[in-house]
């Protein structure tokens, strides 16, 4: 008998690419939910390159009317004890702050729910999947469809980015290998030195692909004009009116703010070189916390109650020992990536006496060497900083924890106690190393981000504009061109015939 396998698609190709090269080497049933803009639907109507058994259109559900339910989202949340209004309060789209093209109300995005757990519920009830196959989960609808499949005890299969080099994995979780606690407790740590597991270290960070990536993304004038064209010429914008994501995004509106984010951009960059050190100076002890570029998931969906990194330096910089500094440093993709912060939340900072805000460009290594511990919200900054012979604490639920220099913030009462006690702590180079075999021998290679480059390049104007038309043609010329995909499928077809 066949499996059932259900997929979320989107804008990113990565799970039509899997499906695709799937299906030519395991037989299984494709059903399919699909999150696209208007001009995409039409390939996803049309597209004969992969039989779904039945799709899904997410925005055709919210357009339709329904009659709503006073308790149900409610009993939704006791049925299945996920919280909706914790969900919703940190959806990038509902946040003003975020979302400067419109304003939801409370009623707007209770009915938004409403329509897509009834939706999803459907789905699942019908199709009655063996597995779903996902990406990882960057958005509010797709974190929740996917954490209701884990609750109706659905086998996630989710393709994870190790944040090492260039591997990935497939778990049943987000950034977290299965059976990952087990695996480190029942593995003997074998001698190392801190020379050899920092020749790893730059073998494979993957920050710097990182920064190297978000240099090269939207980076051409040309790619930019050209989608330019597209939006202002060519679209007929109908996402205004037919997606919620999209509300209050007239062409002129958003031509308007790019023009205004470029400014915003180049002055907020100028207050940045002026007035942020570019030196590091150790003559007192310091922590160092990296900021997160934001909005992204790391915060909004891994840490939602650290989501105001301004709130959370200064709530550190108050659990500080005395005589303890706190350097502060701005991601180096916050400009390339959200056009750099507002000014007023950098004098916010500056303002405290014990925090010490440090350029973009100064190395984060060079900072990790010269501090005593290392605060992370979320990111690899926590795990790098152990190579360094420095411990730390992070605050999203990550599985390098196992590593015992580097500790887990459950709650910020315990965030003194926790500073004092991580100070003291010494990093085993063996449990750092331990932690890498594990991780190595459980994954595959796949270059995600190279991949995410190509995909850029080839549909969305490197990376410029989303809301594109893609024919049949297109996507079998971008299967063909990356033909490592058929190792991808590989892998997704062992985990299927394991479990």
């Amino acid at each position: 008998m066949s499996n059932r396998v259900l997929f979320w698609l989107d804008a990113e190709p990565t799970a039509f690419c899997i499906a695709y090269y799937l299906k030519k080497i395991h037989d299984t049933d494709f059903f399919t939910l699909v999150d696209v803009t208007n001009r995409q639907k039409s390939f996803f109507q049309s597209q004969k390159l992969v039989e779904f058994k039945k799709t899904w259109f997410y925005h055709d559900v919210m357009n339709q009317e329904i009659k709503s339910e006073p308790d149900y989202l409610k009993s939704f949340e006791e049925k299945y004890d996920i919280d909706l209004w914790q969900l919703a309060k940190n959806d990038r789209i509902f946040i003003d702050y975020y979302n400067t093209f419109y304003k939801f109300s409370d009623h707007e995005i209770s009915e938004i729910m409403e329509k897509e757990c009834r939706l999803f519920e459907e789905i699942l009830d019908e199709v009655k999947p063996d597995f779903f196959i996902t990406t990882q989960t960057a958005f509010r609808p797709h974190h929740l469809f996917y954490l209701l499949c884990k609750k109706k005890g659905i086998k996630v299969l989710m393709l994870n980015s190790a944040n090492w080099g260039k591997h990935c994995y497939i778990s049943g979780n987000y950034h977290k290998l299965d059976n990952f606690n087990e695996l480190f407790a029942n593995r003997k740590a074998l001698p190392t030195t801190f020379n050899d597991i920092q020749n790893r270290l730059e073998s494979k960070i993957l920050s710097k692909k990182v920064s190297k990536f978000y240099q090269s993304h939207k980076n051409s004038k040309i790619k930019l004009m050209q989608a330019a064209f597209q939006l202002l010429i060519l679209s007929d914008n109908s996402n205004e009116k037919t997606h919620y994501t999209y509300y209050g995004r007239k062409k002129l509106k958003v031509l308007l703010s790019e023009i205004n984010n470029s400014i915003k951009r180049w002055y907020r960059k100028k207050y940045i070189d002026q007035n942020f050190l570019q030196e590091i100076i150790d003559d007192k002890p310091f922590i160092f916390l990296p900021l997160q570029q934001e909005p992204e998931r790391s915060l909004l969906l891994s840490a939602p109650d650290y989501k105001n990194q301004i709130e959370t330096v200064e709530y550190v910089s108050k659990c500080l020992p005395e005589n303890f500094l706190l350097f502060v440093k701005e991601h180096p993709t916050q400009g390339s990536g959200r056009d750099w912060r507002e000014i007023s939340q950098y004098k916010a900072l500056q303002n405290n006496p014990k925090v010490r805000l440090i350029h973009p460009s100064v190395p984060a290594d060079e900072i990790i060497k010269k501090s005593k511990l290392v605060i992370s919200v979320s990111g690899t900054i926590a795990l790098e900083s152990a190579f360094l012979n420095t411990p730390s604490i992070t605050i999203a639920d990550n599985d390098y924890t196992l590593i015992p220099s580097i500790s887990r913030l459950n709650s910020k009462n315990e965030l003194q106690g926790l500073i004092e006690n991580s100070l003291e702590k010494k990093v085993e180079p063996s449990s750092i190393g331990k932690y890498l075999d594990i991780l190595e021998e459980n994954s595959f290679i796949f270059d995600y981000l190279e991949f995410q480059v190509s995909y850029f390049n080839h549909f969305y104007f490197s990376g410029n504009l989303v809301d594109v038309e893609i024919s049949e043609s297109h996507m079998k010329e971008f299967l063909i061109k990356n033909q490592n995909l058929k190792n991808l499928a590989q892998e997704f077809k062992k985990r299927m015939i394991k479990n």
